[in-house]
Order: structure tokens, then sequence, then C-alpha cells
């Protein structure tokens, strides 16, 4: 999981994900973000430093191995963050912080639409 939104101070696309000391930035170079990002419909809708690109590469169904997006308020990204900070353990999170995603994620989705092609 991880989140890109862009920021506005610096210029560009950033990247963070959650990890046990909070939201830690991607190093990655993100030049090509922009170029993926920018023609699309979530790009266009995405108002930089408020809405983020939640990109989820959980488990699928099977036969469905895509990650999901979804535009999402940026402060959502930061409570997933803080949830996950406040029971990580060990290296990838331990089984609550797996569960406080999971019913993160299924807000998300109760929350979400679709962005369509008229979007932004």
């Amino acid at each position: 999981m991880a989140f890109f939104f862009r920021n506005s101070t610096l210029g560009r696309v950033v990247a963070l994900y959650p990890g046990p000391g909070g939201a830690t930035e991607s190093e990655l170079a993100l030049d090509a973000w922009d170029e993926v990002l920018a023609p699309t419909a979530l790009g266009r809708a995405l108002t930089d430093d408020v809405e983020a690109v939640l990109v989820d590469r959980g488990p699928r169904d099977p036969g469905n191995d895509q990650p999901t997006c979804h535009l999402v308020p940026i402060d959502a990204c930061y409570e997933l963050v803080g949830r996950l900070r406040t029971c990580w353990v060990g290296f990838d999170g331990g089984e609550q912080a797996r569960e406080q995603f999971v019913q993160f994620m299924a807000m998300v989705h109760r929350h979400s639409r679709p962005v369509t092609a008229e979007a932004g």
C-alpha cells in the first residue's frame, strides 16, 4: 500500500507508505508518475495537497491480481498511517495492523466511487 499526492511546495508527486515510524517517503524517482498519471481522469481529478491516490496491492479475488486505486482525502491516508503505527509489530506490522488495514479499506470501498472520464 502506498499513497501518492502532488506536493505543491515541492512541485512534484511524492509517494508515501505506512511503517512503524509513521509515513515514510519513497526515495524512488517519480518523474514517470507524472507522465502516467497526468493524462488520466484520476490525474486530472487529483487536487494538489488535498487528495491522494491510494494504491492497494493487497490480496485479490482469485484471478484478479490488479491493484486498486482510490482517490481519497489526504487526511484519510494519514489516518491509516496513524492506525497502523499504534499497533505495528515486527517487520510486516503483524495481525492487528493487517486487521486495521482491512477495516480501513472496507471503509474506503464503502465511501468511494469510480473516477469517470469526465472527472477533473
